[in-house]
């Protein structure tokens, strides 16, 4: 049941309108469900899979910011939406994605009438908006091999399975860093037994 992934939905008249404004919508790994500089349209809640979710710069380098698991919305999706402002972020089905899209004009109507909808707003956002300072600090602080260890356990973690299908550019791309980094730090922990290396694939070992 919905009320079991969004709490919000025990409010009857909200989950029937839920129901009745909910977009059905799937992506297949890879897709592109949100571009850089371009008006929120819906605001999405995923059922299953896993949605990734980058900052773009305009000179194309990109950094990972945080994911979307089922029983999540998109935390810059719902304040983008509530300022009417266009995206700054790109998003991106890690695997095989249903959702159900809400109409960003039914989302900002339900934000003046539903309190459990705005409480929903609130804490998406407070929960992001640590997520989004841990990304900040991991920058800050961390040494590009704590990034990448990190970066692939949280993947691994997301996906629920130890293989990786990625390249070292991607993963260059998403930790704002170069390629050539990347493969000399990805073959050290191979050399340490901690993962092993194939061809646009990474399998994980053991990272602690």
């Amino acid at each position: 049941m919905l009320t079991d992934k969004f709490d919000f939905l025990l409010h009857p008249d909200l989950r029937e309108e839920f129901h009745q404004e909910g977009i059905p919508l799937n992506f297949s790994t890879g897709d592109i469900l949100l571009e850089p500089l371009r008006y929120i349209k819906i605001i999405p809640f995923v059922l299953k899979g896993t949605v990734r979710v980058i900052r773009q710069h305009e000179d194309g380098q990109e950094l990972f910011i945080y994911y979307i698991k089922e029983g999540q919305s998109c935390a810059i999706s719902l304040s983008t939406m509530m300022m009417d402002k266009t995206s700054n972020i790109k998003a991106i089905a890690e695997e095989d994605v249903e959702l159900i899209g809400i109409p960003s004009a039914t989302a900002r109507r339900w934000y003046e009438t539903y309190p459990s909808w705005r409480w929903f707003v609130l804490s998406t956002m407070d929960f992001r908006y640590d997520e989004i300072l841990n990304t900040l600090d991991s920058v800050a602080f961390k040494k590009i091999d704590e990034r990448l260890i990190a970066y692939l356990q949280s993947k691994s973690d997301n996906l629920q399975r130890p293989m990786l299908h990625i390249t070292h550019q991607e993963i260059a791309n998403e930790l704002s860093t170069s390629r050539e980094v990347i493969s000399r730090l990805l073959k050290q922990l191979e050399q340490k037994g901690m993962l092993k290396l194939y061809r646009s694939k990474v399998e994980i070992l053991s990272l602690v």
